[in-house]
């Protein structure tokens, strides 16, 4: 059997990532019908259907999806090595995309982002925000932004954010009609706003104090995906919102909100940017990840 060239191979993998053959061709400058001959050709070459067609949509096939995943970062690591050949003659250049969630994003976009970018100009960031526990790699990232305690262990991890501690607090109208709850387990009794993530799990509230545990699904009567919202929910009365305390420090300092429960509020290892570590970085992204660092062993010092 000959072997797939790597035109054929940039082909599918633009294809797949554009799911449209029109978008695809325009992407490569070549025409619709020259792409789709040489994708059946592949298909043909391999024995296997990669895509599934209609007139409206492309979607992939099992096997099309096995072949991205294989052969996505090969591509990638290719476009990177003649980048960097770029890089080394001219300016760094490249994109890196990162997935993040918008509290993750933020301090990117304040303190790093605007003095990465004006000494690169020619290197192009998207974040995109999700709140999903992403596969990096398989879903075509360059990087990620998570909790320290939730990057997959085979990953690279540059911390920039500092310790993290969640509260819980209510607003003093919802208090007056309440009793404040001692101890964790009277949250059973009150009305608790929850999180839930896009995939679909509920965030469970984790109570430390002195090495003793207490990991709770609570109940209540509002369900968000927002932790700003959550905030204005427990500042309406609606109920007590399990939040990073940052999120609440001035209304504590205000007395819009009151901490609950202060002895069983725990602290975890901050956000961090992180990359798979069994690829050689692109140029771009080296670059970024040492902005990080640097911005990083500044301000957590």
């Amino acid at each position: 059997m000959r072997r797939a060239g790597l035109s054929e191979l940039t082909a599918f993998v633009t294809i797949a990532e554009q799911r449209s053959f029109r978008a695809a061709a325009r992407q490569l400058g070549v025409s619709p019908s020259a792409l789709s001959h040489a994708m059946r050709n592949l298909e043909a070459r391999l024995d296997a259907r990669l895509f599934n067609r209609t007139t409206r949509s492309v979607a992939l096939t099992e096997v099309g999806e096995r072949l991205l995943r294989r052969v996505q970062p090969a591509i990638a690591d290719l476009d990177d090595a003649v980048s960097e050949v770029g890089a080394a003659r001219d300016r760094p250049s490249g994109s890196i995309r990162i997935s993040a969630a918008e509290s993750g994003a933020k301090p990117l976009i304040r303190h790093v982002l605007p003095q990465f970018l004006s000494a690169y100009p020619d290197i192009h960031v998207e974040i995109v925000v999700d709140t999903r526990m992403v596969d990096i790699v398989a879903d075509g990232f360059d990087a990620g932004v998570r909790l320290f305690e939730d990057v997959p262990r085979d990953m690279i991890a540059v911390r920039f954010g500092p310790d993290l501690r969640f509260v819980a607090v209510a607003s003093p109208v919802y208090l007056s009609r309440h009793e404040a709850p001692n101890v964790p387990q009277d949250l059973g009794k009150h009305r608790c706003i929850r999180f839930r993530f896009l995939s679909g799990a509920l965030f469970r509230w984790n109570l430390e104090r002195r090495g003793s545990h207490m990991d709770m699904d609570v109940e209540g009567p509002m369900t968000l995906g927002n932790t700003n919202l959550m905030v204005d929910a427990a500042l309406a009365g609606i109920g007590i919102a399990w939040v990073p305390e940052y999120q609440v420090a001035e209304h504590l300092a205000s007395g819009r909100l009151i901490h609950l429960l202060p002895e069983w509020s725990p602290s975890i290892p901050g956000v961090c940017l992180y990359y798979p570590s069994n690829r050689h970085p692109p140029a771009a992204l080296r670059l970024f990840t040492q902005a990080v660092r640097d911005w990083a062993n500044s301000h957590l010092a």
